[in-house]
């Protein structure tokens, strides 16, 4: 089975995946957040305005007929108004979301860059001094929180040594993107490492890799080309679960350096219980999440044609 037909069986087998995505987060948001004419109102507005606001928005409705409305407007590209601000929120997301984008992209070559090379060192030069430097980096890594992490770089290189700015977009110059995206991709430095060293490790054992030694092949050629590549399948998996973590860990990273991203947007939303914008916000993040999985799924397809057989015939 070629790789289109693949993506198609998947494409199909991820609709009912999506439409399960819409209710969920649909009825969760509007249990978690309650009346948000009420809640923007205050407790001392007109009960008459109040009524008329939402009738106005169809919030008199039972919730199986605001859902209905709700998925009838997503086929049509429409995420609703935003309650506070009076303008689409697909506006919202479409001026926030490129920010986000930046930093989670920047934040993941990052993470794989330094992951990779910190795995690969600590599995050639394993039960050594590196492999237990690199390894307790990244257990370091993994165990620090994301807001700690944002205000100790800020500290010592905005603050102390000025190499950076502390916080803000900038108009997009790079220098404002470079402590963001080490504090949301330090995380996943220390994950990309482990699964590396552990994955290569395994496939430096096997027998192939003997047999390409013996051919006389360069050991990088041996050690990147036929070892890297058959253990790329745990790291592919862990870098699409990885994205969809940092979308959603986004909002702590850009609360920290104020960054304008869809994260920051979110978290305003949910405190001016500005349903429409949340409801875009959270099911655009889980979305992109499964679609992070969709890409996996297909670049398996590419780095181990056995994916694809197996798949043929099922």
């Amino acid at each position: 089975m070629g790789l289109l037909a693949f993506a198609l069986r998947r494409t199909l087998q991820l609709a009912p995946v999506l439409l399960g995505l819409t209710l969920i987060v649909f009825a969760l948001q509007a249990l978690a957040l309650g009346d948000p004419v009420r809640a923007a109102m205050g407790q001392r507005g007109d009960p008459e305005v109040i009524a008329r606001i939402r009738a106005e928005y169809g919030l008199d409705a039972p919730l199986w007929a605001q859902y209905g409305r709700y998925l009838a407007r997503l086929l049509r590209g429409d995420f609703g108004r935003s309650f506070r601000q009076q303008v689409p929120v697909a506006d919202l997301i479409v001026e926030r979301l490129p920010a986000t984008l930046r930093l989670a992209l920047a934040a993941m070559g990052l993470a794989v860059l330094l992951g990779v090379a910190a795995g690969v060192t600590a599995a050639v030069t394993h039960g050594r001094l590196a492999d237990l430097a690199m390894m307790t980096v990244a257990l370091v890594g993994i165990s620090t929180p994301v807001f700690w992490l944002g205000m100790m770089l800020i500290l010592l290189f905005a603050v102390t040594l000025g190499w950076f700015p502390i916080s803000g977009y900038g108009e997009g110059d790079w220098r404002h993107l470079v402590l963001p995206a080490f504090t949301l991709g330090g995380l996943h430095v220390g994950y990309i490492a482990r699964m590396t060293r552990s994955s290569l490790l395994e496939v430096l054992r096997e027998d192939y890799l003997r047999t390409a030694r013996a051919k006389g092949l360069r050991e990088g050629v041996v050690l990147l080309k036929h070892g890297l590549r058959n253990a790329a399948l745990p790291i592919l998996t862990l870098i699409g679960i990885g994205l969809g973590d940092l979308l959603v860990g986004a909002p702590l990273t850009e609360t920290v350096f104020a960054w304008p991203g869809l994260g920051r947007l979110l978290v305003a939303a949910a405190a001016n219980r500005d349903l429409p914008v949340v409801l875009g916000a959270t099911l655009l993040f889980a979305l992109i999440t499964v679609g992070a999985s969709f890409l996996v799924d297909c670049c398996y397809v590419v780095a181990d044609p056995r994916v694809r057989f197996a798949g043929g015939r099922r």
